[in-house]
């Protein structure tokens, strides 16, 4: 009988695909990237088939390596279901977790699934929303963690990252004699207050060219050249640019993403997960394509 695939080689192979590399897996890892390489060229032997295709510039997995990233992620669920099974009987705990829109096309998503994995008996429900909205929500008890900006004025949470505000757009240029066109959450939203108030103070006038609650309706209608809208310049969806300097428009300064837990002192499963959010802000910055095909469809 074939010896059964080593969960240790398979979560260095799922990290690699995840990750797009060997650096940033074996750094997801805590491990060494030889180790992580020896970790694969073991897993390709186990399994008798080349399963990554790599130069210098690119890596992708093979028909055979899609296959083995299926079976391995089912093969480590299971094995974390039986690994808490056996511990004994636990109470299961509930964790109400809400997230600023500008993360849905960031890292967020695999941080939180790398979350429930690790942490099986934790029932997570997600909230994704504005960040005013977020914090009115905790504030009420409906959530138990939110990660958003910072409220002004409001000193509670833990830094997670800073990051300078950009007016983000698809490269259409500006005619300085016309309206701004702003592209912008509704009410309450802090970086629609910020861009107001800030083209308000350089006199500039302006006019509200489309409104959505969602960072997809936004992108969408900044692809189509409707307008501009102010944004993480580290979160920027890919495809768009800043044209901060281009457009003359005024410096929107800066905006810090804090992590907001119910209670003063965080426990269990919150304070884990804002652990998590705060070591791994740099991973929180990396996003997704989003192509402008795609998007457009949801102007």
């Amino acid at each position: 009988m074939p010896h059964p695939f080593d969960p240790v080689l398979l979560r260095s192979f799922i990290a690699v695909v995840e990750e797009g590399g060997f650096t940033r897996a074996a750094a997801r890892l805590n491990l060494g990237q030889p180790t992580v390489s020896h970790h694969v060229r073991r897993l390709e032997e186990a399994a008798g088939r080349r399963l990554l295709s790599r130069d210098t510039h690119s890596l992708e997995t093979t028909v055979d390596g899609d296959a083995m990233l299926g079976f391995a992620r089912r093969i480590l669920d299971a094995d974390m279901q039986a690994r808490s099974y056996f511990t004994g009987a636990k109470t299961r705990e509930r964790l109400r977790f809400g997230a600023s829109e500008d993360f849905v096309l960031s890292g967020l998503p695999d941080l939180l699934r790398d979350f429930v994995r690790g942490h099986p008996l934790v029932d997570l429900e997600l909230t994704v929303g504005l960040s005013e909205t977020l914090y009115e929500t905790l504030d009420h008890g409906a959530l138990d963690l939110i990660f958003c900006k910072r409220r002004e004025g409001d000193g509670r949470g833990r830094s997670v990252l800073r990051d300078d505000l950009a007016w983000v757009g698809a490269g259409q240029a500006l005619d300085p004699e016309q309206p701004v066109p702003l592209v912008l959450y509704p009410p309450p939203s802090v970086t629609r207050e910020i861009a107001i108030a800030t083209l308000d103070r350089a006199g500039r006038s302006w006019r509200i060219a489309c409104t959505s609650g969602s960072l997809s309706g936004l992108g969408a209608a900044v692809f189509a050249g409707l307008g501009v809208m102010p944004h993480s310049r580290r979160l920027m969806p890919q495809g768009l640019t800043d044209v901060s300097a281009a457009s003359g428009l005024p410096a929107l300064g800066q905006v810090e993403f804090v992590v907001v837990g119910s209670a003063r002192v965080l426990r269990g499963p919150a304070a884990a997960l804002a652990d998590a959010l705060v070591e791994s802000r740099g991973r929180l910055t990396r996003m997704r394509l989003m192509a402008a095909a795609n998007v457009a469809g949801g102007v």
